[in-house]
């Protein structure tokens, strides 16, 4: 829609809020969608897959480019780690291109078997929480807005460990890192329903996030991914919840059939798109519920 169209779209009325969702819509690429890929079995070589950050920022922009809606490209660390985070932030700009999500990985290394933040013990859980603060280091240096934090925390069995002790060693790294968090950016915090541990996940729902968010700190919001649910959950619900407490602070944007499929969003319940996103527009326009209609403005929406 060109500026004479949008000139011409009536305030207030329907049109402009079809004129937002295809002008004032910004997407995040993840750089991670641009490599290899495959199932959890397998990842299978392509050609012409990007070899390092560089040239996933290159396709990156070549999306941009035809879509005409992407604005960032999130980072996961340590694969996207670069000597020179300044250069990066600036060959991506010269692409039209920000830095948005700086991700955290705190789930592939051998000493993460019973977890990061909650391990039992305290030198693993040092060891998460100085990543993730390199995470916040890294938003400085590239002019990110927000640190992403999945964790693949918890059990595989009853007793394995105490279930209240994870959640206070969650809280408390959870606080350290907030604390390294540079001004202006937040920390976003991503729940899963299960998987990969086979008993308990130490963040299953979007209600045991939004409480640990209140206890972490002002700048802690939580990460819907829409994935993460069970079947037959109401997710405009949660949405429209979160955004009531002014704790929404973006979305991992798939679908599902079975469990957390990754499947391209839409591509299987097109009227849930809809229904989560009238939510978001509904919320940005109601003048009487200025947190929600802030917290709106400020989600960061990404393709996952």
């Amino acid at each position: 829609m060109d500026q004479v169209a949008l000139a011409q779209v009536p305030a207030g009325g329907p049109g402009e809020r079809i004129a937002w969702a295809v002008d004032g819509l910004a997407l995040e690429l993840p750089s991670w969608g641009f490599v290899n890929t495959g199932t959890r079995f397998g990842v299978f070589p392509q050609a012409g897959a990007p070899r390092d950050v560089f040239e996933k920022i290159d396709d990156a922009a070549t999306v941009a480019r035809y879509s005409g809606i992407v604005s960032s490209v999130a980072l996961h660390i340590p694969w996207d780690a670069v000597d020179d985070y300044a250069a990066l932030r600036a060959f991506a700009a010269e692409r039209g291109l920000a830095i948005g999500s700086i991700n955290s990985n705190t789930f592939q290394h051998p000493d993460y078997m019973l977890g990061s933040l909650c391990h039992p013990s305290a030198d693993v859980r040092h060891r998460a929480i100085d990543a993730i603060a390199a995470c916040c280091s890294i938003a400085a240096e590239t002019e990110s807005k927000s640190v992403k934090v999945w964790l693949a925390d918890g059990t595989n069995y009853p007793g394995q460990d105490d279930l209240r002790a994870r959640r206070r060693r969650l809280v408390e790294g959870l606080r350290a890192v907030h604390r390294q968090l540079p001004s202006g950016v937040r920390l976003l915090l991503e729940y899963k329903l299960y998987e990969p541990a086979l008993y308990s996940t130490d963040l299953q729902d979007w209600g045991q996030a939004l409480s640990v968010c209140r206890l972490v700190g002002e700048q802690a919001s939580v990460c819907v991914d829409i994935g993460h649910h069970a079947l037959g959950v109401n997710i405009e619900q949660i949405v429209a919840s979160l955004l009531a407490e002014g704790r929404l602070g973006g979305f991992d944007l798939n679908d599902k059939k079975y469990g957390d499929d990754d499947l391209m969003v839409g591509s299987i319940d097109p009227y849930q798109l809809f229904r989560i996103a009238y939510e978001l527009v509904n919320a940005r326009r109601d003048d009487a519920d200025p947190v929600a209609q802030r917290c709106a403005s400020e989600t960061i929406f990404m393709l996952d």
